[in-house]
């Protein structure tokens, strides 16, 4: 045994008693597939030292699963052959507190000799964390969760994935009214209350604009935190909505038609622990790496959308003058953009920040920050710049005034956007040939099962997938 397996052996037997007095007896390790379904293996707590050893068997076919649990294949991965080991992150297990006896924590894949797994998403996002690292960059993020919350009729268990049952919304008030708040204040009481418990900073929650819609934002951190926490606001704003007899789903159209649920990533760079959007006589504050890096995001785009709008249901969401960011463009605080930089207080050295408005809860969070880093320092590496910022809604002028400012359209469809990410260099590299592949087979799986459908059957059945 290595002296670093010993150590977490020892470190997971020590956890294992501070469980125990907590009143733990069973450990969730989830990790994201690729159609951005959290999929989990349960151990007892007592096995957590061996677990933490020897990790937990899993089948890699799990990386071309899509989100209706229909297994496809890619180049490298799919079929009955070949086990992976999930290995819990010791330093996140945390002690549930909407669900009395369970721990929780993301887990790492690795094959049977110990080697990183080419398509575990987790390692993928540390990774590219990593690389900014060596550049000197200091990437900070978090997201914006949006969920819609229905009674659970008595029909139909909490967990059913009926699409026909029938939606009873909790809340009859208007969007972003306190209404929605006094008529569920027990409940948002207890979603901050388990969050805060778990150690998630929440920094604010409120209505949004759909029926039965609100939306939990927290603190920003490392990415990779940033992606385990957004996972563990899911599945704790679901885990309450069970106890208070509700149902909480984040797919990105819950009705077709209406205002969708998005998963806004906001980043911030810092260098020397100093923001780099704070830089004095630069246009917008922002120093020239920071003007570089967005610009590779937004000049990528395109091909990200494959990566944070990964399902047909997604495209339902991206219609213009919903906030959602179809165009591609930037601009200052403006919420039409796709890319929004957010200007913060003057006299606050950590307020600004930018934010990526197109992405939502179907997407696998790992992929997410990881591809968004890969994209910004593909950004600093060509030297890439921001255009001109754009002020008010793309979406109300006309084709010609847009050709002219040069604003374009971003992808209005999965295949398309799938399109552009086999297409993109920067991130086939940066994703490599596993995952890459991967991501396509999935996605390219869900184009084909909903090509004949309409958009109100695409929205049913992806409900309460997430």
């Amino acid at each position: 045994m290595t002296s670093r397996a010993g150590e977490q052996r020892e470190e997971a037997r020590q956890l294992t008693a501070r469980l125990e007095t907590e009143g733990v007896r069973n450990i969730a390790l989830t990790w994201v597939d690729n159609a951005g379904i959290a999929r989990v293996k349960t151990v007892p707590a007592q096995r957590l030292a061996a677990t933490a050893a020897r990790g937990v068997g899993m089948s890699p076919v799990f990386d071309v699963f899509t989100s209706d649990d229909t297994i496809t294949e890619s180049d490298d991965l799919g079929g009955p052959d070949g086990d992976l080991r999930l290995f819990p992150d010791l330093d996140r297990v945390t002690v549930l507190a909407a669900q009395p006896g369970w721990a929780w924590a993301p887990a790492d894949r690795y094959d049977q000799l110990g080697r990183p797994h080419p398509a575990c998403q987790r390692q993928f996002a540390r990774r590219m964390t990593e690389r900014a690292t060596a550049a000197g960059l200091e990437v900070r993020m978090g997201f914006e969760t949006e969920w819609v919350v229905t009674r659970a009729p008595e029909s139909h268990h909490p967990g059913t994935t009926d699409p026909a049952a029938p939606l009873d919304y909790p809340c009859a008030g208007p969007a972003y009214g306190m209404t929605r708040v006094v008529e569920l204040s027990d409940y948002l009481r207890d979603v901050t209350e388990a969050l805060t418990v778990q150690g998630i900073d929440v920094l604010q929650l409120h209505p949004e604009y759909a029926p039965g819609q609100f939306e939990l934002t927290t603190a920003p951190g490392d990415p990779v935190r940033a992606a385990d926490d957004v996972v563990l606001v899911r599945e704790t704003v679901r885990a309450v909505s069970a106890r208070h007899g509700l149902r909480a789903s984040f797919a990105p159209s819950f009705v077709a038609g209406q205002v969708g649920n998005g998963c806004h990533l906001h980043l911030g760079l810092y260098r020397d622990g100093r923001s780099l959007h704070r830089t004095p006589d630069t246009a917008h504050g922002l120093a020239p790496d920071a003007d570089a890096f967005l610009a590779g995001i937004l000049g990528t785009l395109p091909a990200l959308l494959a990566i944070g709008c990964p399902s047909p249901a997604s495209y339902l969401r991206l219609q213009p003058s919903r906030w959602a960011g179809v165009y591609q463009c930037w601009g200052v605080e403006n919420r039409e953009a796709a890319l929004r930089l957010i200007t913060g207080a003057p006299d606050d050295p950590d307020g600004g920040h930018a934010e990526v408005k197109t992405f939502d809860a179907a997407a696998n969070p790992y992929l997410a920050v990881g591809a968004v880093i890969a994209a910004g320092l593909h950004g600093i590496e060509s030297r890439a710049s921001l255009p001109e910022p754009q002020r008010g809604d793309p979406g109300v002028l006309g084709v010609r005034e847009r050709a002219r400012r040069g604003i374009v359209r971003l992808p209005a469809t999965l295949t398309e956007a799938t399109d552009r990410l086999e297409k993109s260099a920067p991130l086939h590299e940066a994703l490599g040939k596993v995952l890459h592949g991967a991501v396509l087979a999935v996605r390219r799986a869900e184009e084909a099962q909903f090509a004949d459908s309409t958009d109100e059957e695409i929205a049913a059945a992806t409900r309460w997938r997430w």
